[in-house]
């Protein structure tokens, strides 16, 4: 969804969502979606995941939702510099372009490095650099190189 809010535009078959919660929480929270109705599947991750646990979400129409308990490297911060955009009635809260981009270059995949140039690209100008390189040094120095290499590549 912040995919497409900031110019990325690709089909995709599910919503991810960061919570930033406790995994006593996610076991909570998983239990109250069971009784709901709807399936869901708790993994966590090991030692030197970036993500503590992933709880994923399916309604009966096969609707998806990946919540991410927890992003290594990610702060309570980027919810204070989120967007709200109008989505089905409704204010969708996503995170901004910088916390966006930051993401996608650690999770490092072709995938997420394409929709991190994509970004990038939609509009230089009014993009926070400054805080972008401190979003990628925060999420350690594999982020910042291949931040630094999609900045030497426009």
């Amino acid at each position: 969804m912040a995919a497409s809010v900031h110019g990325v535009v690709r089909a995709s078959l599910d919503a991810d969502a960061v919570a930033f919660i406790s995994l006593t929480q996610a076991w909570g929270l998983r239990d109250a979606l069971v009784a709901a109705g709807f399936t869901t599947t708790l993994r966590r991750g090991d030692s030197d995941d970036p993500i503590s646990a992933l709880l994923a979400v399916e309604d009966s129409h096969s609707n998806r939702v990946d919540l991410l308990v927890g992003l290594r490297g990610l702060t309570i911060a980027a919810l204070e510099r989120a967007i709200e955009v109008p989505f089905q009635g409704t204010l969708l809260t996503v995170l901004g372009r910088e916390d966006f981009i930051a993401t996608k270059l650690f999770a490092g995949g072709p995938q997420d490095l394409a929709d991190a140039a994509a970004a990038w690209a939609v509009d230089q100008a009014t993009l926070d650099l400054a805080l972008l390189e401190a979003l990628a040094r925060s999420f350690g120095p594999e982020t910042a190189e291949r931040l630094r290499v999609l900045l030497s590549s426009v």
